[in-house]
């Protein structure tokens, strides 16, 4: 199942006719999108990521992340992107404290607050706001200890070229200071 897209279209208050009708497809064939029975092709899930506001590169991320899973998976980094309401849609290799599955559809100071997260959820802010990419340190208090993080922030944009969410690369420098 698809949560982070039944999330998605709660938080527009959208049911799956509206959603379906909206991105010029058959209810039922929404639904199996939707409780991933069926993958859309690259046209109907740019349609449904219209409709719901995020990127439709998330339809797509477990079957082309391979590659990047395969290069990341013991490195520092962390890879996310969030809506522009700075809700989780996709997170790659976050630290252990965070479990990726439970993390879609929730802001960073739904998961934990503290100023490591006031300060991420203001750079994803500060991207959208200006259009552009954003680079901080920010660090985190964490069950392994305080780790720093060097954050970069870019807008994230649909095929309109409109702004849909923020994407950011996390690399862990705890170790290197």
């Amino acid at each position: 199942m698809r949560e982070w897209l039944k999330q998605a279209r709660k938080e527009r208050n959208l049911t799956q006719g509206e959603v379906a009708s909206k991105a010029f497809i058959n209810r039922a064939f929404y639904s199996q999108i939707e409780n991933g029975l069926r993958n859309p092709s690259f046209v109907v899930a740019r349609n449904i990521a219209n409709v719901l506001g995020v990127h439709s590169s998330a339809f797509f991320a477990n079957e082309y992340s391979e590659p990047l899973q395969l290069a990341l998976r013991n490195s520092p980094m962390i890879v996310a992107h969030c809506d522009l309401d700075l809700r989780y849609t996709w997170l790659f290799n976050p630290h252990p404290d965070f479990n990726p599955e439970s993390s879609f559809g929730k802001r960073d100071d739904e998961l934990a607050l503290n100023n490591g997260t006031i300060n991420l959820m203001k750079l994803k802010r500060d991207v959208i706001k200006e259009g552009k990419p954003i680079k901080r340190k920010i660090c985190f208090p964490l069950s392994s200890g305080e780790h720093c993080y060097f954050v970069f922030g870019e807008p994230l944009y649909n095929d309109k070229k409109e702004i849909v969410g923020v994407v950011t690369a996390s690399m862990d420098v705890s170790e290197l200071e």
